[in-house]
């Protein structure tokens, strides 16, 4: 298994928990068995291991024993391996994964990040032009008076769309709460991690209340079992960077199902590799609701044009065998 390292320029700077970064940096990770494939480990700080970590545990790490890998570095290494053995079965990835049926596309979200309710409805009306059906609102910088003012501009501005909210865990219970109240006759699907990640038990409480409660870094502090046992989430946000690789991601999905919750898979704005791999696993399941897979014009540039290029609000699905035309790093030099 080797690595070599990359780095992406974001076309606008992006804050985290961690730092404010200004570049996605990661590894293409490829193997030879049983045929050549090519993995992509892009940690991102606060979700994962730091880069110097991913490149220590990708040094040292064998092939046959990838569990104990930090998250980034066991996907890199997992994709890897199932590009490799989807290519070795002559498939593309989603159908290695378990979707016997051909499926061409998926649909995404738009998402719209902050700014005042006029600029708002024109960012809303303008994705809902380009074919969304779906546009997620980022909430939080504001007061919860003028994100109502964003949300109720934004239901005038696209009637019809599916509507979410995402609040980064920046409320508290109470604003939570008021906030859950005042959209519930907008039609709004859910909102994202209302609640800091850490606070399951407030999750719990806001579920039922006529809006849907989605979990993103709550998944990640708590693990799924805790999630199901507390009943605090009618969504949950899958990244499968973040979560260690492709396949935790759909088993999650699968269970997550099982249990009455609806899976989005979306990405931690990676690069071509990782984000086609996560539209693979968007289309292994089956009636999935639309994802946050949009995430490629976020950087200035990438390894190739995109392999799941968004039309019409939709990714479209790489059809060849694996997850993407590349086999090696070198065919993105």
């Amino acid at each position: 298994m080797n690595s070599e390292y990359f780095s992406l320029p974001l076309a606008e700077p992006l804050t985290t928990a961690a730092s404010e970064i200004t570049e996605r940096e990661g590894f293409l990770v490829s193997v030879d068995e049983p045929t050549a494939g090519l993995g992509e480990a892009c940690p991102l700080p606060g979700w994962t291991e730091s880069v110097d970590e991913c490149r220590r545990a990708l040094r040292e790490a064998d092939p046959d024993e990838i569990a104990g890998l930090p998250p980034a570095a066991r996907h890199g290494a997992v994709l890897a391996l199932l590009d490799a053995e989807a290519r070795a079965e002559d498939v593309p990835l989603y159908q290695y994964l378990g979707r016997e049926t051909r499926v061409d596309s998926v649909p995404v979200n738009a998402t719209v990040g902050d700014a005042d309710a006029s600029t708002t409805a024109d960012r809303v009306s303008a994705a809902v032009s380009e074919g969304f059906e779906s546009v997620k609102l980022k909430l939080g910088a504001r007061s919860l008076g003028a994100d109502l003012e964003r949300v109720h501009a934004a239901r005038e501005a696209a009637p019809d769309a599916e509507l979410r909210l995402d609040a980064n865990g920046t409320w508290d219970r109470e604003t939570a709460s008021r906030a859950v109240d005042a959209v519930a006759d907008h039609d709004v699907s859910y909102i994202e991690q209302p609640l800091p990640a850490d606070d399951l038990a407030g999750h719990a409480t806001l579920c039922g209340a006529g809006v849907g409660i989605a979990l993103d870094e709550g998944i990640y502090e708590h693990g799924l079992d805790a999630v199901l046992e507390a009943e605090a989430a009618d969504t949950l946000i899958l990244k499968p960077m973040a979560m260690g690789g492709p396949d935790i991601a759909l088993e999650t999905a699968v269970v997550a199902r099982g249990a009455g919750i609806d899976p989005v898979v979306t990405t931690t704005i990676d690069g071509a590799v990782a984000r086609a791999a996560a539209v693979h696993v968007a289309a292994a399941i089956p009636d999935v609701s639309p994802c946050g897979l949009a995430t490629g014009e976020l950087l200035a540039a990438d390894f190739q044009p995109d392999p799941a290029p968004v039309e019409a609000g939709r990714a479209q699905i790489p059809q060849r065998a694996g997850n993407t035309a590349a086999t090696s790093p070198a065919d993105y030099a």
